[in-house]
């Protein structure tokens, strides 16, 4: 499979719901990619759409998060994350945009990926803010 810099792919996941996706020791390790959303279909629904997935040969590890706080916690654990799918409105309707600004400012994490979600398509953040934040995509969670 082919891909663009501006389409990430991404690799086979366990649908055991499982947290951490652990390669064998005979597999490449995976692109880190954290999925961070209060909504527990929300990561089984994100783990079957990126099954199958590879970049650059590589698998996917998906790492997952129900809150901002404990998205933080995983972030400083693993500093190495490529890619942040990340809920707009968790425990308040700002948590998304707030994390953000701590990966960014706190965290000083300038090259990790951050792609917004939100199941609320009325709900989006106005370019000026996905500019100031350093945000690489906006989504809905239905694209």
């Amino acid at each position: 499979m082919t891909h663009t810099h501006d389409e990430p792919l991404f690799a086979d996941d366990d649908e055991s719901g499982t947290d951490i996706t652990s390669p064998t020791p005979d597999e490449t390790p995976g692109w880190p990619v954290l999925v961070v959303d209060d909504d527990a279909d929300v990561h089984r629904a994100t783990t079957l759409v990126l099954r199958g997935l590879i970049i650059e040969g590589k698998p996917l590890t998906l790492l997952h998060a129900h809150s901002a706080g404990e998205a933080e916690d995983i972030l400083q654990q693993h500093p190495d994350i490529a890619v942040i799918l990340l809920d707009v409105v968790m425990e308040s309707d700002h948590a998304g945009l707030q994390l953000v600004q701590r990966i960014r400012s706190d965290l000083k994490n300038p090259l990790v990926r951050i792609i917004l979600r939100t199941g609320q398509p009325g709900y989006a953040p106005e370019l000026d803010t996905i500019r100031d934040y350093d945000i690489n995509d906006y989504k809905t969670k239905t694209e």
